[in-house]
């Protein structure tokens, strides 16, 4: 190699380390704007409560206390709701400070929302060359910024990690190292950690993927049996008697819970009638949801299918917190496509799509709907609209995913960087 060569490449390499730089600026910057509400000007009662609940699952791990029989600190008062797995991922936690323990766990979603952009949206990141650093960055900062994102700061939520993991096992192609972990693995550690994510084990049955959904359920499996050797009475507390307990979760009623038996209770019907109708539309909407994906896998849009599959886990699932639904980053990226702006071959239909989506996820409708409804403001349905506004996102988000996979260009699955 002659000197010049070497010059040059030594000065991309130097470019390069800036454009990395840059764009972990631009994230910090995005995600300091969250972390200043939730972590440094919120109310100290109500700070992360949920990674409080992780934690304190730890820490009776430790002191011998039953997991599901202890609660967090007044006010809150809550209960660990999590697979008797999860205690023992939990004990990293215990062994820290709660301060310190929120505030890792608060640069870790960050992390992990940074990886769930790079991997859903690596078709059109990779389309921008040298600038992808910079175009990861600007796609974080607005992931970070939506309301369930935004909201699992606040709690200090899991589901960013188990985005992430499910992104891992279907992505195509599945980069590095991921490559060698047998298909089925993360998502089968996923259920583990929540129940949600099982919903990815029905739709590889329905796609017939068996190899697939036998290493998903046996990982499942094999760690949920190793959990009740070492926690035998906990594991008959949760899977006997809290599993089967939705009230443990907190008030389904409330406006939190976006799932369509949360807006059902919200609504009516009442009783029998309404957990008729709540069955219905889950064979609608599951239904749908799930043709959607299988289209999406038989297209090879990995994407796409990843994105159908996780609005399953939040629209069927009785209860469905508005942070449940960080896969809307998912979603955003499978809608954009790798040609969102207009041109040959690109269809401008995917960028209107995504930015619907992103701009209805972006403002805090449900709150919106509270406040119209308490000031009783006319039309009443404009409120009710817009308290259940994110289940009526998801499901338009749901049909833009199966009117994307006509549009524009094929999917670039093959032959992309992780």
């Amino acid at each position: 190699m002659t000197t010049q060569a070497r010059s040059r490449e030594a000065s991309t390499r130097h470019t390069s380390v800036w454009r990395w730089l840059a764009a972990a600026l631009i994230i910090a910057s995005a995600a300091s704007l969250p972390i200043l509400r939730f972590l440094v000007f919120w109310p100290q009662d109500q700070w992360q409560v949920d990674i409080e609940v992780y934690r304190e699952a730890g820490v009776s791990l430790l002191i011998g206390r039953p997991i599901y029989l202890a609660m967090t600190e007044a006010p809150q008062l809550l209960p660990f709701t999590y697979p008797p797995f999860a205690a023992f991922l939990a004990l990293p936690l215990a062994l820290i400070p709660f301060r310190a323990a929120a505030w890792l766990w608060t640069v870790g979603q960050v992390a992990a929302t940074t990886g769930i952009v790079w991997y859903a949206g690596y078709r059109l990141i990779h389309r921008a060359g040298r600038a992808d650093p910079l175009i990861l960055g600007c796609l974080t900062a607005v992931a970070l910024w939506l309301h369930p994102v935004a909201d699992g700061i606040r709690f200090g939520q899991i589901n960013a990690l188990l985005v992430l993991l499910v992104l891992m096992d279907l992505r195509r192609p599945r980069p590095g190292l991921i490559a060698r972990v047998p298909p089925g693995v993360f998502v089968g550690l996923a259920m583990s950690i929540k129940l949600t994510p099982g919903v990815f084990v029905l739709h590889y049955l329905l796609c017939r993927r068996w190899r697939e959904a036998g290493t998903a359920i046996g990982t499942a499996a094999l760690v949920t049996v190793l959990a009740a050797i070492a926690q035998p009475q906990s594991s008959v507390v949760f899977w006997g008697g809290a599993l089967q307990d939705p009230a443990r979760l907190g008030p389904n009623r409330g406006t939190s819970n976006q799932s369509i038996r949360g807006v059902l209770m919200r609504l009516g019907p009442e009783g029998r009638p309404g957990t008729v109708l709540w069955l219905l539309l889950v064979l609608l909407v599951g239904f749908a949801g799930f043709r959607i994906a299988r289209r999406a896998y038989a297209a090879g849009d990995s994407v796409t299918e990843v994105a159908a599959v996780g609005l399953m886990a939040c629209l069927l699932s009785p209860v469905a917190w508005i942070h449940h639904f960080h896969w809307i980053v998912v979603v955003i990226l499978a809608i954009l496509g790798p040609n969102p702006l207009p041109g040959p071959s690109r269809d401008r239909r995917r960028l209107i799509g995504a930015g619907v989506i992103t701009v209805w996820f972006l403002c805090r409708l449900p709150w919106w709907g509270i406040s119209w409804i308490a000031d009783a403001w006319s039309p009443l349905f404009i409120g009710r609209f817009l308290q259940n506004a994110d289940l009526f996102g998801a499901l338009l988000a749901l049909w833009l995913l199966g009117r994307s996979l006509a549009w524009g260009s094929p999917p670039r699955e093959a032959g992309a960087g992780a």
